[in-house]
């Protein structure tokens, strides 16, 4: 490892322990059914439910819906419905390899006494056991009630929403968005949170997963938590039984299952750190590129996407719009699969000519070309990048030395500002940037020229704190380069939460939602801060 990766992940996290264990046996992690509030009931067998009969050849008297149900990228007219068939979760799913069929029902109320659509779908062992229903004749803005049957056994119930017709006057949108949910680090506590509030839409920003292998990124002098399973993820089974450890929690289960998801990814579901085709350990490109294919597919059979997204071996374009009627477009971005190498190396590095070289790109020439594209013909009030991460520029060097962190855009200020400045010279209205990544609450102010804390701001960026990576004790490492970063207008380095957002046509809001203890199930969770942006006055306020 960099060892000035190493003293800053030292600094963040107090304790961390990197060992590359790339080879051994699969555990196997036991479902242990919690009640809490918040949380989806397990599910139930079949009541008489007209037309609900199972499939003969789907097994009886197994648990079959362990990993819950969720949906996703919400349009117009149609959703996205997903569940997976795993009686065995972190024991390779636990089917036989062969299809079963899944009925699915679409009703307008949680008791299932209007039923607007059902359909049977077909869980395949190429795709473990998923299943990704792309629902379509829906009502725009409309909220609607989902669940899944096989072998004698119904899902527990998810809601969803699409989305306002094309164009439509929408008075009020409410999201949350998340990152960095680790498993060893704490509860999934802030998922519960999120599951109570109701929101339109829930954002998850990356690092939905992290690969490492039990007790490796270490932040308790007591060991973890609770732990992982098998080694390091570099195969598919360990891949989808990692993804599938994680989603046998129930406070994950619960957020899933309350608003309809739309998911990006970051490094931890594949690798940490990697760039493109490039793995952190410089392993052979065409062996990095075979753990990439195999991280891509699980990654896609537990996300609510479309199968327009599936991969296609190393390739899934994961880049997309949707739009919230005129209220706000919303950019998906990837800023892992086509980026160029951290040009200045991996870490904190001083900024070197090669970070200035403009052929240097974060998105991909397609990508970027798409996005630009994409900011010019849109009508929306507001203009949502939703990434990865940290936009606001941050030297954190000691003395005189200039330090930034290159797995981030200050590492590649040329990509950046290629973005800021057609930002600026276009005039998009009301651009905001939303963040992930580094486990800690900001909001900043986007400048057009960073040397100048007077020029103008261009945009806002809204960055999430963790879910639960980091630990119970709160980061300290940034505050000491805050006074020379006047841009950003409020920080917050505790670990475990996520940020709600109400959106108008007027006005922004981003209200901060902390845990009080990772360590408990029960923690309370309250918000630390709000901040807003006002319509045609970018930047951001306290509420």
């Amino acid at each position: 490892m960099n060892p000035m990766r190493a003293r800053y992940e030292q600094a963040l996290i107090q304790s961390v322990t990197r060992r590359r264990v790339l080879a051994g046996g699969l555990g196997a992690a036991g479902l242990v059914a919690v009640s809490l509030p918040g949380r989806p009931t397990s599910g139930s067998r079949f009541q008489a439910t007209p037309g609900a009969t199972p499939s003969a050849s789907t097994p009886a008297g197994v648990p079959l819906f362990t990993l819950g149900v969720a949906s996703g990228d919400p349009l117009p007219n149609g959703v996205v419905l997903w569940t997976r068939l795993a009686p065995s979760p972190t024991g390779g799913g636990g089917m036989d390899p062969t299809p079963y069929e899944v009925r699915w029902e679409l009703a307008n109320d949680d008791a299932f006494g209007q039923i607007v659509q059902t359909g049977v779908a077909v869980a395949s062992p190429a795709l473990a056991h998923s299943v990704h229903v792309d629902v379509t004749g829906l009502e725009p803005a409309r909220e609607y009630f989902y669940r899944f049957m096989a072998g004698g056994e119904i899902s527990a119930v998810g809601r969803t929403k699409t989305a306002p017709a094309a164009g439509a006057a929408v008075d009020r949108l409410r999201f949350g968005f998340a990152s960095c949910s680790m498993y060893e680090h704490g509860y999934f506590t802030a998922y519960r949170d999120m599951a109570r509030q109701g929101f339109d839409l829930i954002f998850h920003l990356g690092d939905y997963i992290y690969e490492y292998a039990p007790n490796e990124y270490d932040v308790r002098d007591e060991g973890p938590l609770r732990e992982h399973t098998g080694d390091e993820t570099t195969s598919l089974v360990e891949y989808r039984n990692r993804f599938a450890l994680y989603r046998t929690d129930p406070d994950l289960q619960a957020a899933h299952a309350s608003a309809p998801w739309v998911v990006t990814w970051d490094d931890h579901e594949t690798e940490n750190d990697y760039a493109a085709d490039l793995s952190e350990n410089d392993d052979p490109t065409a062996v990095f590129l075979a753990r990439r294919a195999q991280a891509y597919q699980a990654y896609y059979e537990h996300m609510p996407l479309r199968p327009a997204s599936m991969p296609q071996g190393p390739d899934m374009q994961l880049y997309r719009r949707l739009d919230y009627g005129s209220l706000a477009s919303f950019q998906v971005l990837d800023t892992r699969q086509y980026r160029s190498d951290q040009p200045c190396g991996d870490g904190l590095q001083v900024r070197c000519p090669a970070a200035l070289d403009p052929d240097t790109t974060l998105l991909g020439p397609d990508q970027e070309r798409w996005l630009l594209n994409g900011l010019d013909a849109s009508g929306a009030t507001w203009n949502v990048l939703a990434q990865q991460i940290q936009m606001a520029e941050l030297e954190q060097g000691e003395g005189d030395s200039q330090l930034y962190w290159n797995d981030s855009w200050p590492g590649y200020p040329a990509a950046r500002n290629r973005i800021l400045s057609h930002l600026m010279s276009r005039g998009i209205s009301n651009p905001v940037v939303l963040t992930g990544d580094i486990h800690t609450a900001w909001a900043n102010d986007l400048k057009a020229d960073w040397a100048n804390p007077e020029s103008a701001t261009i945009a806002t960026e809204y960055i999430c704190t963790s879910i639960s990576a980091g630990g119970a004790t709160p980061a300290s490492f940034f505050e000491q380069y805050l006074p020379d970063a006047p841009w950003v207008r409020y920080f917050n380095g505790t670990h475990g939460g996520y940020t709600a957002v109400e959106v108008t046509p007027d006005q922004w809001r981003s209200d901060f939602h902390v845990v009080e203890s990772l360590l408990d199930e029960a923690s309370p969770v309250t918000v630390a801060a709000s901040f807003v942006t006002e319509a045609g006055n970018p930047g951001t306020q306290p509420a």
